[in-house]
């Protein structure tokens, strides 16, 4: 989709030099924001480094588990269904922590983690769990307490002020995760989005996909389904 758009806003700008009969100042900034793009760039290089070196010593350490035992009281209200000591405890407290300092794609590899240690405790291979839809709005709606990329940005292009905007981040993030948190929670109660209900309809269409890797105590057992009895699952 991306790709998408950065092609119809090129040939848009082309389109328009030609009728304007400013093609020479469209060449000249493609190639001048082409330059800049690679500064920028490589000015990442060094933050995106020392930040995703930083968690890597921190896993190693054994500060992931700590700090997912730091944070359970808040992870027992919006990861319910994961147990105290499992392994996605740790995972999502780093992924949190990641999108706290605001690292962007550094947080991408910790978000699969925890992504993968979740699937563990789910039942199905083709539906995801609450905990699962959690996490992807905590990532949609982060908080972000320090936005270190935007400022290596910012500070790439301008010579002060890059820090600035460290306020309104942080209230524009959290009034973002407030919400995406309060709608997770809400629409997992409807019946159409409920996890227990789509897998009553996936098992019923005969979709349903049981995940061989699930750890938990309550497996799906697949049984023969009258067809009428289908049918009105299914409506």
């Amino acid at each position: 989709m991306m790709n998408w758009i950065w092609l119809v806003l090129i040939g848009t700008s082309v389109i328009a030099g030609i009728c304007t009969g400013t093609i020479g100042a469209v060449q000249d900034n493609l190639f001048s924001f082409a330059d800049t793009a690679v500064e920028l760039a490589l000015g990442l290089i060094g933050v995106m480094t020392f930040f995703c070196g930083l968690m890597k010593i921190m896993e190693e350490a054994g500060l992931c588990e700590k700090l997912g035992h730091a944070i359970s009281p808040v992870m027992k209200h919006l990861f319910p269904g994961v147990p105290k000591d499992h392994p996605a405890n740790s995972a999502i407290a780093m992924y949190v922590a990641a999108s706290v300092l605001g690292l962007g794609n550094a947080c991408t590899p910790l978000g699969i983690k925890a992504m993968q240690e979740l699937q563990t405790l789910n039942k199905t291979e083709n539906i995801a769990t609450d905990a699962q839809c959690m996490v992807m709005a905590i990532s949609t709606g982060s908080i972000t307490l320090i936005p270190t990329t935007v400022i290596a940005m910012r500070t790439a292009v301008q010579a002060e002020g890059a820090a600035e905007i460290v306020g309104p981040t942080i209230l524009s993030t959290m009034c973002a995760a407030l919400v995406c948190i309060i709608l997770t929670k809400l629409l997992g109660r409807l019946k159409c989005f409920n996890y227990n209900q789509i897998i009553e309809k996936e098992k019923a269409a005969g979709t349903l996909r049981i995940n061989k890797n699930y750890v938990g105590n309550d497996p799906i057992v697949l049984t023969e389904v009258p067809k009428k009895e289908a049918d009105e699952v299914c409506q």
